[in-house]
């Protein structure tokens, strides 16, 4: 492959914010240059002979983006999402890393599988893929025995996402075999019991009001000619159904909150790297924050994300998803989390769903395409956060938590890049939207930035 210049450009990763350039070779960034660099055959002198160019226009050139936590449905509901699909949808968001979770059909309990999965995405060429594998066999909440073959270097994460490992001496000892094999555990902290009860209140909602609803969106002349909502997601809708939520709601806000407590003393305990999954309340947040400040020198064994959807959305919003939309004041309080530098990622929890298993009381979204416009909204446009302090949460720290190097512009990172023009907007409807299910909040809403071209190891995998 022929060097790659890319110049003109506006370099921003977590430590830097200015002009450049950066010439690419084999896949990877070998030099950077600094300052206005708008003149290409000037730049890195005979190592840039017979380079191709490409001009940034005065765009963000960042490091693509690393999403923790998604789901792409493959193998076993295909019929919700592919790896086909999902792989360009990430890319069409700007992501050149995915960890995907387990909880596919069949459950991926083994090295083996993880990397069947894996090798599949490989040979798309668009992105890498890491595949996390079950905390417990099959998710059967009990053995264990499965991660005594783990290997670390084709799996550096576990996780049960999906639900949680009820028993507190299952869960230490899967915190035990991973702090032996060195892997991160993803807690996805959520009480089974209490989210059962949880869920009736859901279903409750669900199936006593479905009348209510249609003629809720009859009214407001919401409702398209397949009779779906035209909206991703219900604002204000009739109290007969916000009221049942609203206890869901309640109940799992001290799911969260409860396993959130048990897995910090857990991991105290087993000295397991723990990284927690879609942190959407302020007390748990307040008990994450606690255990990093109790333990300064082992802060980096804790670890925690949230999602753009609690970013930017609150109960106001009714719609389905794990863990629920919270109120404003928790909205607030994570994103306080971000400035303090308590939360250490931003990732998407892209989880699709077909109309029939949404109906039917599916929790998720579909997101993984509009995690950078949504945060830059919420956050950079608002001058919560600067650019590059989004670039440290979506691209730097995702890569430390797992172990790689990437999520950084230098000599010697991978040529995993993003051009976003903050200037511009992005509107997500029709063909513009790669996932195969539209379940998503963000279809039909105008949001500040656009991703305009993704590079995965110096190739173009996608330009608008």
């Amino acid at each position: 492959m022929s060097a790659l210049i890319l110049y003109n450009a506006r370099l921003v990763d977590k430590d830097r914010d200015g002009p450049g350039a950066l010439l690419v070779e084999n896949g990877q960034i070998v030099a950077v240059c600094d300052g206005d660099c708008k003149n290409p055959e000037l730049l890195f002198g005979d190592r840039a002979q017979n380079a191709r160019t490409f001009d940034v226009q005065g765009c963000a050139l960042m490091p693509s983006f690393i999403d923790l936590h998604t789901h792409f449905r493959d193998p076993g509901f295909t019929y919700k999402e592919d790896i086909d699909s999902a792989c360009q949808a990430a890319v069409a968001g700007g992501f050149g890393t995915v960890v995907c979770m387990a909880n596919t059909n069949p459950v991926v309990s083994d090295t083996q599988a993880a990397f069947s999965v894996r090798q599949r995405a490989e040979k798309l060429g668009l992105l890498r893929l890491f595949q996390a594998v079950s905390a417990t066999e099959g998710f059967d909440g009990k053995s264990t025995d499965h991660l005594d073959a783990l290997d670390p270097c084709s799996v550096p994460l576990v996780s049960e996402d999906g639900k949680e490992v009820a028993s507190a001496r299952v869960m230490r000892d899967v915190m035990k075999k991973c702090a032996e094999k060195g892997v991160v555990l993803s807690c996805h902290c959520e009480d089974p019991d209490l989210a059962d009860e949880a869920k009736e209140y859901r279903t409750r909602a669900l199936e006593a009001d479905a009348q209510d609803m249609e003629s809720f969106f009859i009214d407001r002349g919401e409702l398209s000619n397949d009779r779906r909502p035209k909206s991703g997601v219900l604002c204000s809708v009739p109290n007969s159904v916000s009221g049942p939520l609203a206890e869901a709601e309640h109940i799992l806000r001290l799911a969260e909150d409860l396993m959130t407590g048990r897995n910090l003393t857990l991991a105290e305990e087993t000295g397991c790297k723990v990284h927690f999954a879609h942190v959407s309340t302020s007390g748990a947040l307040s008990l994450i924050r606690s255990a990093k400040l109790k333990n300064s020198q082992g802060a980096s064994k804790v670890s925690c994300e949230v999602t753009p959807h609690h970013l930017s959305l609150t109960r106001d919003c009714v719609a389905i998803v794990n863990p629920p939309l919270r109120t404003e004041k928790d909205r607030l309080s994570l994103i306080e989390g971000l400035c303090d530098g308590t939360i250490d990622a931003i990732a998407s929890d892209h989880a699709p769903h077909s109309l029939e298993d949404k109906q039917k009381g599916a929790p998720g979204f579909s997101g993984i395409q509009a995690v950078f416009p949504v945060c830059y909204t919420a956050l950079v446009s608002n001058k919560r956060i600067s650019l590059s302090r989004l670039s440290a949460l979506l691209s730097a720290n995702p890569a430390s938590i797992l172990g790689i190097q990437a999520g950084l512009i230098g000599p010697g990172y991978p040529a995993d890049l993003v051009v976003v023009n903050t200037e511009g907007e992005t509107l997500f409807e029709g063909q513009s939207w790669y996932s195969k299910s539209i379940n998503s909040p963000y279809l039909g809403h105008r949001y500040a930035g656009q991703v305009v071209a993704t590079f995965y190891q110096g190739k173009m995998v996608f330009a608008q």
